[in-house]
């Protein structure tokens, strides 16, 4: 049971955690901000939180949503307001509720504790859910979320008035919630960190993109991720819909199962009912209706993988309400998001590629298949217990030779060998594989950096990796 006159803990003091103490803040709560991190400041948490607070204040004045100035709000929201760094609260007598960051895991044994004491313990996505109004399209998967999220959005706000595009995109939903309205559509990308911990959570529309092995070192076994992607499903019923890869065979199966209206895409050639890229188009077949939506031409994304989150953000769309035509417009002017095979520049005839997000092997396999000339590939980073034969197979003969960094170099050169690919290079810092690069392209050939791995240790996230590799390049 919740009770709002007791703590509500907050674990994790990143963008979400803080995000999540403003909400509670603003519902009239008292908050315990947590993080292991004894190092951080009090004082500028403090500040983050009720910034955040009164951030949501101005917006929902000027959207109308307040009547007006809440006056003594923020002296009693500062006097609810705890920061605790380090040692993890041990008097769970006051603690009604838990509210996980998406990095946190629910397995903890502090975490666990409190759930074996009946203390309900939620995501930062359930309590956004909780506090958020309107329609809300999820999306989910391995790879592509991002891509197809920020599509998706797009499509829904030329075409709708209040549109918040959130989740593991960047944007806490925490931050958005309230300034939902019942005329409001929420597109979200949802990881599977965030979908451990809902309960009540549930989307109109749903999508899984694709299921491959990924954060093992978190979840486990491949049983557990998967029924993690699965879960975004589960709240959901009549009137609902899931848009499904039709070339992934776990979802194919799981699609069949499903009981709710099933979106079928695929990027490998047309199907019975959904919507198909054929080589050079995508289609679409609903009932005896047959259509072409765009030539991929038209498109400033490549790689058919980039073919697969249009058709996937086009059937979120068709969902959601937006008439094709409108959706056609969308996508004729959308551009690539930040990070994804991302041009940077061409110096001396050779073009620079900032594929960060590539934080997986399945993720590098679409970053290298989309290149079109010869690459010099930068890889490596964080070991999140991953293969990578697979990714090294991938490269067809258009890897002129991959340069390694990060705590994976050697794991990587070891399985590069065994594969018979023998052109690596390892570097102690990505500057110094971009020199490394720089010196070795020639005119006509690409630099490629899609790592196959995260950024922890080296780099904050794949933004801050994605941004100095831009800097880098840039510098000549």
């Amino acid at each position: 049971m919740i009770l709002f006159d007791k703590w509500a803990l907050v674990v994790g003091a990143g963008k979400s955690g803080t995000a999540a103490a403003a909400l509670l803040l603003r519902q009239g709560r008292k908050v315990i901000l947590y993080d292991g991190n004894r190092d951080l400041s009090p004082e500028a948490l403090r500040g983050e939180v009720l910034e955040e607070c009164r951030s949501l204040d101005r917006q929902e004045l000027a959207m109308g949503l307040m009547p007006g100035e809440l006056n003594g709000q923020e002296e009693r929201m500062a006097g609810n307001l705890r920061i605790q760094l380090g040692t993890f609260p041990e008097d769970a007598s006051d603690i009604t509720q838990v509210i996980l960051s998406p990095g946190v895991p629910a397995e903890l044994p502090e975490i666990v504790r409190l759930a074996q004491e009946d203390i309900p313990v939620w995501g930062e996505v359930e309590l956004a859910y909780s506090a958020s109004r309107g329609r809300i399209a999820a999306i989910t998967g391995t790879n592509g979320k991002t891509t197809t999220t920020a599509l998706a959005g797009e499509i829904m706000k030329d075409y709708y008035p209040s549109v918040f595009v959130v989740g593991n995109i960047g944007i806490p939903f925490t931050s958005t919630a309230p300034l939902t309205r019942e005329d409001s559509v929420t597109v979200a990308e949802i990881s599977s960190f965030q979908l451990e911990t809902i309960h009540d959570f549930k989307p109109d529309v749903s999508a899984i993109l694709n299921i491959t092995p990924d954060h093992l070192n978190r979840h486990h076994t491949m049983e557990n991720y998967i029924a993690a992607k699965e879960s975004i499903t589960k709240n959901q019923g009549e009137g609902d819909a899931c848009v499904l890869n039709y070339e992934d065979e776990v979802l194919r199966e799981f699609g069949r199962n499903l009981s709710l209206k099933v979106w079928w895409f695929s990027g490998a050639g047309e199907i019975p009912e959904g919507l198909w890229y054929d080589g050079t188009a995508i289609f679409i077949r609903q009932g005896a209706h047959r259509e072409k939506v765009c030539d991929v031409s038209e498109l400033n994304l490549l790689g058919r993988h980039n073919y697969e989150n249009v058709m996937a953000a086009v059937a979120i769309g068709l969902e959601m309400g937006v008439p094709m035509e409108s959706i056609r417009k969308t996508l004729r002017r959308f551009q690539a998001v930040e990070h994804r095979i991302e041009f940077v520049a061409e110096i001396d005839g050779v073009a620079y590629y900032n594929d960060s997000k590539g934080t997986n092997p399945d993720a590098a396999i679409k970053g290298i298949q989309a290149m079109n000339r010869p690459t010099w590939l930068i890889g490596g980073g964080y070991d999140k217990g991953s293969s990578y034969e697979e990714w090294i197979k991938s490269f067809d003969g258009k890897v002129r030779e991959l340069v390694l960094i990060g705590q994976t170099k050697e794991k990587i050169k070891e399985a590069a060998l065994r594969c018979g690919f023998g052109a690596v290079h390892l570097c102690d810092t990505l500057e110094e594989a971009v020199s490394y690069c720089r010196r070795q392209a020639k005119a006509g050939e690409a630099v490629l950096l899609s790592p196959a791995c995260a950024s922890w240790g080296m780099f904050k996230n794949y933004e801050e990796r994605g941004r100095i590799f831009k800097e880098l390049v840039k510098q000549g």
